[in-house]
Formats: C-alpha cells, sequence, structure tokens
C-alpha cells in the first residue's frame, strides 16, 4: 500500500495508464488534457533533471507561480527524490521569497514566469544555496543572460537523458519513500507575525485526505477545479491530496481573471475557497440583480425568499411542506438553475468553505439556492481539516464534527485542541514555536471555541482577538465583520473596542461595486479615496451598519464608523496572503484613526505611505469623515 504521494501516483498510472485524464490546464483557449502515464512521465523525467543538477534528499524545492500541471510535476518531483518542497505565494514581492527561501533552505527555485524570475533575481545575490531558478513560461526571457536560469523542458530533457544512464533509479527512490518523510513545508497565515514553516509529512497529507473522503467521498471521474494558491495549504489539501487518493481530474484555469468562466466550462463537482471566494460571488450577484428589470428583481426576490424558507426547514431538520417543495421547484425552474449555472454550481455534489469564518447571512444564501455549501475547519498545522459539516446536519454557525482518526477538545482556557494523524511534526526551524504548539500530541490552534448540544464545534474567534468592552461585555470582532461582509458595498471592515466604552469600526468600501453605484445616480469620482468620501457613499454604507447593528446586543453594536482611504492590502503587511486581517499591524499603524474614533472627532487628516506590488512606495494625504451612528 501507498505511503507516500509519488508512490500514490505511480498506483494511479498503472492502474488507468492513458486511459483516463489526471490534469487539464486550458491554453489558447482550448483544455489540454494530461494522463495519469504522462503525469508519472513528467514528474519522473523533471525529478531525474534534479538530480542530475544535484539535487540530495536534504534539500528543498521552492515553487511559485499560478496553478499549473508544472507546479504538481515540481512538487512531486522532489517528493521522488526524497526532498520536500515549498510553496510561495505568486503575489509574494521580492523580499517575502527571499525570507522564505532563505528560510527553507531552498537549493532550486521553480518558478512560472518573467515576473517571478525578476522577483528572484532582484534577492538572488542574497540566496546562496539556490543552484538553479528553473521557469516553465519563456515569454520575454530569451535575452536574459543569467546563467542560473533554465527551461522546465531542458530540466526534463536532462532527466531522460539519466534515465538512460540510471534506469530504475527513480522507481527505486519512489519505493524507498516513508510515510514519515517530510512532504512539504507550508507557510502559515502570519497573522501575527512573518509566517512559519510548518513541516507535514506524507502521513500526514494522506491521513487527511483519507479521512475527508470518508466523510465525503467522490469518484475517479468527478472534477475539480485548482484555482487557490497552491502555496495554501487548503489547496494542497484538495489538488495533490485528494486529487492522488481519489484520482478525480484536476483542471487549471488559463489565467486568474478566466477562473469563473473557467468554473462554468467544467461544472465541478466540488469545489474549496476561503470566505472571500463566496462573498465575491454573492457580492456580483446582488449587483447584476439591482442592474436587472424591475419585474425579474421582483421574481429574483420571491425566490429568493421561498429558497430561504427551504433552506431554514432544513437547518432545522423539518421535512418541507408539498407546498414549500412545489414553490421551491418553481423557483429552481425561474432563478436559481440559471443562477447555479452561470456561477457554475449546477453539478456540484458539495463545497467547501475555510481559511477563516463565513457569515451567517452568506451561508445561508447558497443554501437557498440549493447549493451543499459546508463549513469545514482546519490549520495547515493538521493538513487542511480536522472538522466538516455531514451531508443533512448543516448548522451555519458550527463547522461540524471532527472527521475519522481526529479528537477535538476544549481546553480550560477555552482553546481548541486536536489530536490526530494529520497533526505536523513541527515549524522548521523554530523548536520554540513547535514546543508551544505542540504539547503531549495535541496541537494548540489558538482559536477560542466550545461544542453544541449536537457535537458541533462553534469557532468563536482567535482566543487573542475575543474582545471586551470596559463595561466587562465581551465579543467577536470577526462575527461583527463578517455581518457587515454580507453588504455587496463592503470589501473589508476591522473591528475594535478592546478596553474601550464601545465598538468602532474601520471599513473598506467594495470599489466595483459601489463605483458602478454611483455611476448609475450619476456621482461624479476620480479615485477609491475621492469615492469613499462622498457623503453619498457614507449614507449607503450607513444602512449597512444600521443592518448589522440589528442583530446585535445593544452593548456590541458599532457607535462610530470610517471609510477607510486606501484598501486593506496584503503588499502593505495589513492582511495576510489568504487575505486575514492582522490586527496587530492595523492597530499600530492605524493608532492615530482609531483614536480619532474614540476622540469626539468629527474628521481627521490623514497620510499614509503604501507599497505597490514591485515594491515602490508612495503617499496618500486625504481628509477622513467619521459618522456616528444613533
Amino acid at each position: 500500500m501507498a505511503e507516500t504521494l509519488p508512490q500514490l501516483l505511480v498506483e494511479n498510472a498503472e492502474r488507468w495508464g492513458d486511459g483516463r485524464i489526471a490534469l487539464r490546464e486550458k491554453e489558447y483557449g482550448i483544455w489540454q488534457p494530461v494522463t495519469w502515464r504522462e503525469y508519472l512521465g513528467h514528474v519522473k523525467a523533471f525529478c531525474l533533471g534534479l538530480v542530475h543538477l544535484g539535487l540530495t534528499p536534504e534539500d528543498t524545492v521552492g515553487i511559485i507561480g499560478d496553478n499549473r500541471p508544472e507546479w504538481v510535476y515540481a512538487e512531486l518531483a522532489a517528493q521522488a527524490a526524497g526532498a520536500r518542497s515549498v510553496g510561495i505565494y505568486q503575489d509574494s514581492i521580492a523580499e517575502e521569497i527571499l525570507y522564505i527561501a532563505d528560510h527553507a533552505d531552498v537549493t532550486f527555485l521553480v518558478v512560472e514566469d518573467q515576473e517571478q524570475v525578476d522577483k528572484v533575481l532582484e534577492v538572488i545575490h542574497r540566496l546562496p544555496r539556490v543552484r538553479k531558478v528553473i521557469y516553465h513560461d519563456p515569454r520575454g526571457l530569451r535575452n536574459y543572460p543569467e546563467p542560473l536560469l533554465m527551461a522546465f523542458p531542458q530540466v526534463e530533457e536532462l532527466g531522460r537523458a539519466y534515465e538512460a544512464e540510471h534506469p530504475g533509479w527513480f522507481e527505486a527512490s519512489v519505493a524507498r519513500g516513508k510515510a514519515t518523510d517530510i512532504a512539504i513545508l507550508s507557510t502559515t497565515s502570519g497573522t501575527t507575525s512573518r509566517p512559519k514553516l510548518a513541516m507535514l509529512t506524507h502521513r500526514n497529507l494522506m491521513s487527511m485526505a483519507r479521512n475527508l473522503m470518508a466523510v465525503d467521498p467522490l469518484e475517479p471521474g468527478d472534477e475539480y477545479v485548482s484555482f487557490l494558491p497552491l502555496a495554501w495549504i487548503g489547496e494542497q489539501m484538495m489538488t495533490i491530496n485528494c486529487g492522488l487518493t481519489v484520482g478525480f481530474t484536476v483542471n487549471f484555469p488559463e489565467e486568474p481573471e478566466t477562473v469563473q468562466e473557467n468554473i462554468r466550462e467544467i461544472g465541478p463537482q466540488v469545489i474549496f475557497s476561503p470566505p472571500r471566494i463566496w462573498e465575491n460571488m454573492l457580492s456580483t450577484v446582488q449587483v447584476k440583480i439591482e442592474d436587472t428589470t424591475r419585474m425579474k428583481r421582483a421574481i429574483y426576490r420571491w425566490a429568493l425568499e421561498v429558497g430561504y424558507q427551504m433552506a431554514d426547514t432544513l437547518f432545522e431538520r423539518r421535512r418541507p411542506s408539498l407546498g414549500l417543495r412545489l414553490r421551491y421547484r418553481l423557483a429552481d425552474w425561474l432563478v436559481f438553475a440559471m443562477l447555479k449555472d452561470h456561477l457554475g454550481l449546477r453539478r456540484l455534489k458539495r463545497c467547501y468553505t475555510g481559511g477563516a469564518a463565513l457569515g451567517p447571512d452568506v451561508f445561508r444564501f447558497y443554501h437557498a439556492l440549493g447549493v451543499n455549501l459546508k463549513q469545514i475547519y482546519g490549520q495547515t498545522e493538521v493538513g487542511g481539516i480536522s472538522v466538516v459539516h455531514r451531508d443533512g446536519e448543516i448548522k451555519f454557525h458550527t463547522v461540524g464534527r471532527p472527521i475519522p482518526e481526529t479528537e477535538v477538545r476544549i481546553s480550560e482556557a477555552g482553546e481548541i485542541l486536536t489530536r490526530s494523524p494529520a497533526v505536523f511534526v513541527g515549524y522548521y526551524r523554530n523548536p520554540e514555536a513547535t514546543a508551544e504548539t505542540l504539547q503531549d500530541g495535541w496541537l494548540h490552534s489558538g482559536d477560542a471555541g466550545y461544542f453544541d448540544e449536537d457535537g458541533h464545534l462553534v469557532v468563536i474567534d482567535r482566543l487573542k482577538d475575543v474582545m471586551a468592552l470596559r463595561g466587562g461585555t465581551r465579543f467577536s470582532p470577526q462575527f461583527i465583520e463578517n455581518k457587515l461582509k454580507f453588504s455587496q458595498y463592503i470589501r473589508e471592515a476591522v473591528v475594535f473596542g478592546h478596553d474601550r466604552d464601545y465598538v468602532t469600526a474601520m471599513i473598506n468600501i467594495d470599489f466595483a461595486n459601489v463605483g458602478k453605484w454611483a455611476e448609475r445616480r450619476h456621482i461624479a469620482y476620480t479615485t477609491y479615496t475621492d469615492l469613499a468620501q462622498k457623503p453619498q457613499v457614507y449614507a449607503l454604507i450607513r444602512r449597512d451598519v444600521e443592518r448589522t447593528n440589528a442583530d446585535l446586543p445593544e452593548a456590541a453594536r458599532i457607535r462610530r464608523f470610517l471609510l477607510l482611504h486606501k484598501e486593506l492590502d496584503a503588499d502593505d503587511a495589513e492582511l495576510t496572503r489568504t487575505r486575514k486581517v492582522r490586527r496587530r499591524f492595523i492597530a499600530e499603524r492605524y493608532q492615530h484613526i482609531i483614536q480619532a474614533l474614540y476622540s469626539g472627532q468629527e474628521a481627521l487628516e490623514v497620510e499614509t505611505e503604501i507599497t505597490y506590488q514591485d515594491g515602490t512606495t508612495a503617499t496618500i494625504q486625504t481628509r477622513l469623515h467619521i459618522e456616528e451612528v444613533a
């Protein structure tokens, strides 16, 4: 029985050969298939090419770029040689690439294109261990003189030549692999500091995939679209681990901008996305409905109300009445079926959201459409997932029950602790953090939670982020932020109030949606900053703040808010690469704004330095209005 991911690949190639498609990538408007035999052939050739260039089992292969078959080939090739890989987010700036590559002891960097090559070359003189930078999109790189550069096909050619001289080397190396070998170094979210590197073994990754598939089985004939960064453990979980465990087809979009169109073309049976994807999709629907005719809006709103009735009935595990079933069938025929088809959700068996909490209103919307959306809970340190909803047991304020072979308990301090075969073996070159997180075999998550009466886990917030007002009232800022983000006009929100008299919020508008709203009302604007400070936009957002307040305890309601003059951005270290808010950093950077929210001021002057993706900076100066909410 296979103990490692490359061994699984060999088994799948022997079982299906050229008779089944393993991977598919859209290039130049055409879906290009890769069979299981071809998949193995690419991994083998690239593995042997790296070995010819000097790869050893002690080395790390760094991978940067969009989701492409070459990423998967490179990762499995490193593992087949007994080495390990580390994924780096494709939108990382040069300094972030330097930190990960240096900290992970990277010796080979596999990058996608000229953009990534340029970022690497900017810091390559500070990466003495790197022997080769291997690219797989040659456009714009023909005249680059750097001797470290090499094209992906060249490495594969070296591998084929190496195979001729060392027949059987690849097969013997794969067979030597053990379940306890380190497969990947996976970056943590880094909400409080620089990301750590979690060491995950083949046993960790394969046990997680096996146990998830025991709860929600998929079949070899199913389709999956890989569009989230493969540096994120959630995408690793589906594309690599579950893909090899089940043998379903993994599809790679043509470009990041064509993801929605490509999902619709493929019609996958499963989708895994963080909340921002589901929120953005809902926001798009809401905007398009506002742009349509009055009759269509009326039909949509009637259908959605019927959908909510059906969803609530099923959430409560009651049998829907005949009348409700008939009305829902009509609503599905008139609205939901076409809407799901347009979004690429029509063939779904189930879909997941994870990485952060999803607002209950968003959750309820998708179930109204008939989309089997489930919340999952997990961390990088547990291979991606430890808890999931079961079919027919959906409770949108919970994350479900533990998957097989997984124990979850709550400590006396209210912290969620996990023990399972998927729990990582430690942080790379960070024994202090390992000792703090792993204690007696239990993973200390840092999250606060509890079990409800049905044994479902309820995640409150990060333990350190649960806040208390000066009067003693405790509240979860994340819960309030998620309710705010149900609005199609709010992209991000950060709530404050710890050790204060009341709650305040700093809000990012959704520039595209608010811009369309303004254009329909002939409100002129120039930039994001200009639009955000329009009185009409403040009035628009105020309605959403009041809607949010209506569902909150009086003490936890937002009393004052402002619209930020810039979008919170990962390049400015305000968000992680998975778009989680870095609260501590924001609290320090915007201390003067937070102080103004609590000082009774009606406005303040701000000057902020922003960082662009290429590393250059600029300064924004403007006047921010502060809105009081009765």
